[in-house]
Formats: structure tokens, C-alpha cells, sequence
């Protein structure tokens, strides 16, 4: 399966292509012991990376080593291009048995984002990327697969989840890469660490750079999504951004990201920046919003304590929310 280009992997790119930590804009002269440990690789089909600083680089990536340990086994929980995974399997039988607690947990706070957006935030969105990776010319099955895109009909039985209609599916990548994000951040946390940059799908930064000043972190202009527009500063907190650039069906008009109730692409934002203390929050936050429009911003980031958002209209103003 072919992994598409989207808005996270562009602003990666962006960051290599500057020869930096994906995201970090500039370090300011460290003049600090620690040094520098970094590993760049793929998550969920996208390109991520893990920025440590520890005085004993044996130490950091001893750390990093476990870190993707970890991720791997989330990976096996979430991907839906692993055949076996938690989510592949149920998307493929309808049922699962023995949930892990993370895909619980995951699905939980995808329920109440999708509960509280009014559905604009949709875990069983998955039917509408396969109508139209499928190769279909015209827009005839739309309203039947549209029918396959309801996140009250997740129905659970103790530690059991069913799908309930045949062809349904879900996809948990506009959350759970702020979650694998959370959790690695957290396990740093845990292990000691205070500096760290961890882009794994979603950005988050454990304390501050190393010279006591916040990262600096570049989010794309929408209409040029290979410049840096803006910078913002994160300290012990996540970015998520979510804009309609990357991968396209150009034949239908749409882009990476649908409105499940219309099953096209919305175009009320031109792009929504979301900060919050977790990744899960900002990931699943930007996304609704991105859908919901401007209207429904101030509501949906208040469900969520310390968020705030910038939105991009489509007329090129910012609003701060």
C-alpha cells in the first residue's frame, strides 16, 4: 500500500531539508553539558523523530532504543498498514476480542471528541479514504459508503469491540499519534529526562531547550506549504496542525481530510494550529476543528483544559482563539 504525503510529513520534510530537528526553528546557542542524541524514522506512515539532550549520550540513546520499542509495540495496536494489528484486524472481521488498554483508551477520548464536535471528528472515517483510494471516476457510491461513517455504532462487550455494519472500519490516525506521542514523552519524563523534542506524528516538547528558552517550532504557510510562515514557542506542551494540503484526489476535489457528514473535504479553514498540554488533545482538536469551522472552535477547545488555536482563514487573517 502506497503511504500518502500528508501535513505532517510535509512539515518534517521542511525541518530536514534545514538540516535541524524537524520543527525546530533555531536552538540559540546551547552552552549547556548535555549533549545531543537523535533518532528520524517512520510512525504510522509518517516521518517522526525523537530529540533528546542528556549530559551522557550513551544514555540517551540507550533511552531512545527503548522509546521505540515501545513505539513498535503500539504500532502493532494502531497501524492499519501492519495486517495484524489491532485495528487492521478488527476493520477486517468486524470483532475484536482482548482489546489492549490502549486501543480503550484511545477509542475513549476519539468517542468523546466526536461526541462533543458533533461528529466533525469521526473514528469510523475510514470507509471514505478507501472510496476514494479505490480508483472510483465518479461520486455515485458516495452516499452508501456514507452510511458506513458512524462512531456511535463502535458497540463494546466487556473487553470485546464490534463494528456494526458489515464495511465498516475505523482509523485512529488523527489521534493516535498524539497518544503514541504522550506516551513517549511521558516514559522520558519518567526516565529522567528534561529537554526533549518528540515529533512521532504529533509534536511535543518535554521542557525546554537546553539553553532554558523555549523550542522554537515553524508551522507551514498553507498557501506556499513548503515556507515556514510562523514560529511558535513550546515548552512542555504539543502542537498539532491540520490544513487541507498533501495528499489529494484531484479527480473529486477533496484532500486528506473528509467531513463525514458530506464525505467531502471541508474548505471553512485554510489551516488550525491547536496547542495543548497533551498531543491526544491537540491531534483530535485540530482536526474537528479544521472540520467543525471557525464557529465551533471556542467551544471545542474549552472541553479541554489549557487549549488555545490558531485558525487560518481562507481570507489570510488569523484568528487566536
Amino acid at each position: 500500500m502506497t503511504r500518502p504525503l500528508n501535513r505532517r510529513q510535509s512539515l518534517k520534510i521542511l525541518g530536514a531539508a534545514l538540516a535541524l530537528p524537524a520543527g525546530i526553528l533555531s536552538m540559540r546557542g546551547l552552552g549547556h553539558p548535555a549533549e545531543l542524541a537523535r533518532w528520524s524514522g517512520e510512525t504510522l506512515g509518517g516521518l517522526s523523530n525523537i530529540t533528546l539532550w542528556h549530559p551522557d549520550k550513551r544514555i540517551a540513546e540507550r533511552a531512545i532504543a527503548q522509546m521505540l520499542a515501545e513505539v513498535d509495540r503500539l504500532e502493532d495496536i494502531f497501524s492499519l498498514y501492519r495486517p495484524n494489528s489491532e485495528i487492521s484486524r478488527l476493520n477486517r472481521e468486524g470483532r475484536l476480542d482482548k482489546v489492549s488498554p490502549d486501543l480503550q483508551l484511545v477509542l475513549d477520548h476519539s468517542q468523546q471528541i466526536a461526541q462533543s464536535s458533533e461528529g466533525a471528528f469521526d473514528p469510523t472515517i475510514q470507509p471514505l479514504w478507501r472510496f476514494y483510494a479505490s480508483g472510483a471516476t465518479d461520486l455515485t457510491g458516495l452516499d452508501c459508503v456514507l452510511r458506513l461513517v458512524d462512531y456511535t455504532a463502535i458497540f463494546r462487550d466487556r473487553n470485546s469491540l464490534r463494528l456494526g455494519q458489515s464495511g465498516m472500519a475505523i482509523s485512529l490516525n488523527g489521534i493516535a499519534q498524539g497518544y503514541i506521542t504522550d506516551r513517549i514523552t511521558e516514559l522520558l519524563g519518567n526516565q529522567g529526562f528534561e529537554n526533549a523534542m518528540i515529533e512521532l506524528g504529533e509534536t511535543r516538547a518535554l521542557g525546554v531547550a537546553p539553553d532554558g528558552l523555549a523550542f522554537s517550532v515553524g508551522i507551514l504557510d498553507p498557501a506556499s506549504p513548503s515556507q515556514i510562515q510562523s514560529e511558535i514557542s513550546l515548552s512542555n506542551a504539543a502542537l498539532s496542525v491540520s490544513g487541507g494540503y498533501g495528499t489529494t484526489f484531484n479527480r473529486f476535489g477533496v484532500d486528506h481530510i473528509f467531513d463525514p457528514h458530506s464525505g467531502q473535504s471541508p474548505h471553512l479553514l485554510r489551516q488550525v494550529a491547536v496547542i495543548t498540554p497533551k498531543a491526544i488533545w491537540a491531534d483530535a482538536l485540530s482536526t474537528a476543528i479544521y472540520v467543525a469551522g471557525e464557529g465551533a472552535a471556542r467551544q471545542l477547545l474549552a472541553t479541554k483544559p489549557g487549549a488555545r488555536a490558531i485558525l487560518y482563514r481562507n481570507d489570510g487573517t488569523l484568528v487566536h482563539c
